[in-house]
Order: structure tokens, then C-alpha cells, then sequence
């Protein structure tokens, strides 16, 4: 694909009316440069895009042929296979991979996205942490007319030019609350992440949904809004303890809070799913290995991956490529025992 023109020291230079040697050596903060200069040789810089080249002494043409991976966490078994299938793209393609996380920080986002730039990767796949509320701190890229593609956690802002990959969450989160409503559940309890985060926002939008079709209440007590990890079970239950109308299903917005609360559950000498049925979110290894067996949502994890790394490519590759487009792939409601109040029938012999 086309791009701009590099910025220089020499471009900074002539827009300051400085020397390109007092420039370098205030992009390299040397103590004999006044600090008001340093600032605005540093500002400067910034707003014409200058690109620290770090890989200055190996590189002797005008690529890097590095793509740069930001995601939320590491340790997510979901995110594990997200960058298992990017891999296998970007190898396959010769690519070089810099993959760092945000810790769900969007101020460690922006380091990062900072980092990936002065790195002067050729194209940038994000996973947005869960407080990101815009995209103006990747301007720097899109300034450049360096491609970003975003999945599973993303924005929507027709200020900026960039391919997503999704699921349908707030469908999904419809079908995971139907199933428990179909299974007799009325007072349905939904545990999720931050609403800044588009998948929590649009869970929740699915579950309240569902909920209205089939005409019953909206009960705020029935939605707990926390930090998903392997405590989110202990803090749940402990709320359910104290009400005088307890849930007969939960809805979880992803598989680990949800194995967390059916152990939880059990400890209390609650049954799964005879007094409260659980359903979660995302199919990882866990939910299949957990007694009771987790219902929950398949989330295509490494085909994400995979569609998300070829995309970018596929951009790199045209000198005039599509780059505002979403790309939907199909989830999936797979049942186990965890959510089954209504026991199939018996085949008849």
C-alpha cells in the first residue's frame, strides 16, 4: 500500500528553525539542550509523526516486516488461543510478531501503542482494554496511514479507518438468557465486566433483551457489574446469600467467573443446576472439565485470530485496500449439564 512520506530530524529542524543536530540531540534528551527546547523539539516531533527508529543499525530498507499484537492479558486461556491463531497466520507470511498486554489498563495501552510505534511495526492488532472509552491514542498510526485492525474488544468511531473482528455479542448474550429461560428460569442474575468494554456492554444489552421478550422484570438487584477473575465467585455468591429472592439462573459473561461461581455455589451446598443454573462465555478448556460440565457460548478464539492477522496482511498487501469494514463470525450455545433443569426425555428403546 502507499505510503507517506517519512519524517526527518531535518523536517523537524527546518519547521523549527533549529539545526539538525540540536534537534537529534533533543529527541535523545542531551543534557546540553535547554529543556524548554527539548519540550518543544519533542511536541514538534509528535505532532509531525516522527518515528524514532529503533531498528536503525539493522535495517537497510524501508520496512520493518514486524506486525505489533497488543492485548488485554496474557493469561487469558481465550487470548491464548486468539494469538495462537495470529501466529499461524503471521508465520506463514514471514511476519515478525511484538506482542505485549495492557493489564486492562488503558494508560498501559497507550505505552504501549507508544512502544509498537517507535518499533515501527508495519500494522497494529489491538484487543482494547476494558477502560478504553475512544481511539485517539492511536492517532499516531492512523496519522501515518499505518493499518490497525481491531477484535474482540473495540470501537466504533467513523473518525477513524479500521477493520474489526467480532462476534454478534449481544445476540449471544441473548441465547445464553433464552436457554436459561427455557429451562424455567425467571430471576436470571447476569455477572459481568466493565460496560465501557463492548463485550460486556453488549452481553448485558443480549441478556436484558431476552429478558424483555419474554416478559420478565429487569431486576437491578440481579445485575453484578465487577472485576471477572477467579474471585468474582466468592463476591457474587455472597450477594446471593443475602437476598431474599435468590437467582435460579446465572448468566457469566465469560467461563472463568462462571466456573468460579459454580464452586463457590457448591461450597454452599447450592446444586448446579437443580437450584441455580449457570450458564458462561467463551468455550475455553475449563468449562468442559468442571463438574458439572459449563453450558456456555463458543467464541471462536483462533479463527479470530487467524482472520485478524490475514486481514492485516491482505491491507498490507494493497496499494488501495478497504479498511473500514467489521467482520461478524458465527458463535455458538453449547449445552452441558450445568444449565440443564429440564432433563431430556429418555429415547425410548
Amino acid at each position: 500500500m502507499n505510503q507517506k512520506k517519512e519524517v526527518t530530524i531535518y523536517d523537524i529542524a527546518k519547521a523549527l528553525n533549529l539545526s539538525a543536530s540540536t534537534v537529534s540531540r533533543g529527541l535523545r534528551n542531551h543534557p546540553a539542550i535547554r529543556k524548554e527546547t527539548t519540550r518543544k523539539i519533542i511536541d514538534k516531533a509528535r505532532a509531525m509523526g516522527y518515528q524514532q527508529n529503533t531498528f536503525a543499525r539493522n535495517l537497510r530498507k524501508n520496512r520493518s516486516n514486524t506486525l505489533g499484537v497488543i492485548l488485554p492479558r496474557l493469561d487469558s486461556s481465550f487470548q491464548s488461543s486468539v494469538v495462537a491463531g495470529i501466529e499461524k497466520k503471521v508465520n506463514q507470511k514471514g511476519y515478525n510478531l511484538i506482542i505485549s498486554q495492557s493489564h486492562e489498563s488503558v494508560e498501559k495501552e497507550k505505552v504501549n501503542i507508544s512502544t509498537m510505534y517507535n518499533s515501527r511495526v508495519e500494522g497494529l492488532l489491538i484487543s482494547l482494554a476494558c477502560d478504553t472509552r475512544d481511539l485517539n491514542h492511536l492517532d499516531m498510526f492512523f496519522g501515518k496511514g499505518i493499518p490497525v485492525v481491531l477484535f474482540d474488544r473495540v470501537k466504533v468511531d467513523s473518525h477513524y479507518k479500521c477493520t474489526s473482528v467480532v462476534i454478534d455479542n449481544k445476540k449471544a448474550g441473548y441465547d445464553a438468557t433464552s436457554h436459561l429461560i427455557e429451562q424455567g428460569c425467571r430471576r436470571i442474575m447476569f455477572i459481568g465486566g466493565n460496560l465501557v468494554c463492548n463485550v460486556y456492554k453488549e452481553r448485558f444489552a443480549g441478556y436484558r433483551k431476552a429478558l424483555a421478550e419474554h416478559g420478565i422484570s429487569d431486576d437491578k438487584q440481579l445485575t453484578f457489574i465487577d472485576i471477572l477473575n477467579e474471585e468474582t465467585g466468592t463476591f457474587a455468591v455472597e450477594k446471593i446469600l443475602k437476598m431474599d429472592s435468590p437467582p435460579d439462573g446465572i448468566f457469566a459473561a465469560n467461563d472463568s467467573s462462571a466456573v468460579s461461581v459454580i464452586c463457590e455455589l457448591k461450597q454452599h451446598g447450592i446444586r448446579v443446576p437443580e437450584d441455580i443454573a449457570v450458564v458462561g462465555f467463551n468455550n475455553v478448556h475449563l468449562s468442559r472439565v468442571i463438574e458439572p460440565g459449563l453450558t456456555t457460548i463458543h467464541y471462536p478464539g483462533r479463527e479470530m485470530g487467524e482472520v485478524a492477522a490475514s486481514t492485516l496482511i491482505e491491507i498490507l498487501g494493497q496499494d488501495y485496500p478497504v479498511l473500514t469494514k467489521t467482520i461478524v463470525l458465527d458463535h455458538q450455545l453449547v449445552v452441558r449439564e450445568s444449565s440443564m433443569k429440564k432433563k431430556p426425555l429418555p429415547v425410548a428403546g
